[in-house]
């Protein structure tokens, strides 16, 4: 089986494709080729892997390599929120264009490949004619307030459709915001999300831009990589339909993830935090889902994390492996 990850280089694809090849099959069909599309290399573990190749640079210059021939694809790659919203263009390029441009390519390779795209509870917002409800669900109608948002919007239904003409076998998944991400901040406006937990755990101070009493749904990396891949294997009718499900997310404040810092690293590490307003942040996250439910991927088998203790705990256990910096946890004293 030959798979693509495009993103593959990221922190959330790089372990989507660690989990893969740990696995060694997916949907009983062993995997013989992975290929990573990224603007930059994938970690040397992975390139160390007889079974993986990789391709840097932009999807753009990559359509003959889309056009290659897969059995699945996995699409995480995509400018962020905060990217998106800043300049404008690389939105559309990034997102749109680029999406066009790999699902034409597989179209075009002679065959009907799995595909799961990485859409986003970005999709949700309020609207005058459409008011946000408390928890949005797989049938809440998407009404996005950012650039971000719109363009995973708009590829659900392109995916759809390229599956409804038998181009593909379409499955658009929305993440809830991953955390706790390893490295430095990203573009992203939910980046605030890890860093309130990652920065204290390393020693160094972090600034929240929201309030205490922000809710949002969240999910650790191996859930959401648990859940790409259960949707991947999942059949058409387990799946219900071709339009996007929502994954399992932890419905939490800001305050109970702090709680829980406290809980797992102790007072000293959650004074590291403090609190000082964005306006453009806050008035991008007041416009997200407070929280959300995820009927259809139960009906898979999925469920959220067990508490947001737990998601911190996954944090430190990955910190003590390779690939993250060795002073990851220099705040943290047990």
């Amino acid at each position: 089986m030959k798979i693509l990850i495009t993103g593959g280089a990221g922190f959330l694809g790089a372990r989507l494709a660690r989990t893969i090849l740990k696995q060694g099959t997916l949907c009983g069909q062993t995997i013989t080729s992975l290929v990573i599309a990224d603007l930059f290399p994938p970690p040397a573990d992975l390139q160390a892997d007889p079974r993986v190749s990789h391709h840097a640079g932009p999807m753009l210059e990559q359509q003959a390599l889309f056009a290659s021939g897969f059995d699945g694809v996995f699409h995480l790659a995509s400018a962020v929120s905060g990217e998106c919203e800043q300049d404008f263009e690389l939105g559309l390029r990034s997102n749109l264009d680029s999406t066009r441009a790999l699902l034409d390519g597989l179209r075009h390779a002679g065959n009907v490949p799995r595909m799961v795209f990485a859409s986003s509870v970005a999709v949700y917002g309020p609207d005058a004619s459409n008011p946000l409800p408390d928890l949005v669900t797989d049938h809440t109608l998407p009404s996005p307030q950012t650039s971000y948002g719109t363009h995973k919007l708009m590829l659900e239904y392109l995916l759809a459709d390229y599956t409804r003409k038998g181009f593909i076998d379409g499955r658009s998944a929305r993440l809830m915001t991953v955390t706790v991400r390893p490295g430095k901040p990203n573009g992203a406006a939910s980046s605030f999300f890890s860093g309130i937990i990652r920065e204290p755990l390393a020693g160094v101070e972090s600034i929240c831009p929201v309030d205490a009493s922000v809710s949002h749904p969240v999910s650790s990396p191996g859930n959401t990589v648990k859940g790409l891949i259960t949707v991947f294997e999942a059949s058409r009718e387990a799946m219900g339909g071709r339009l996007a499900l929502n994954l399992p997310g932890l419905n939490v404040t800001v305050s109970d993830m702090l709680q829980a810092l406290e809980a797992v690293g102790g007072p000293a590490v959650r004074q590291r935090v403090r609190f000082e307003r964005n306006e453009q942040v806050a008035n991008i996250v007041a416009n997200w889902s407070r929280g959300s439910t995820a009927e259809r991927a139960h009906a898979l088998g999925l469920r959220p994390d067990a508490s947001f203790e737990a998601i911190i705990e996954q944090y430190i256990e990955d910190c003590q492996g390779p690939g993250y910096p060795a002073d990851a946890l220099k705040g943290l004293v047990r």
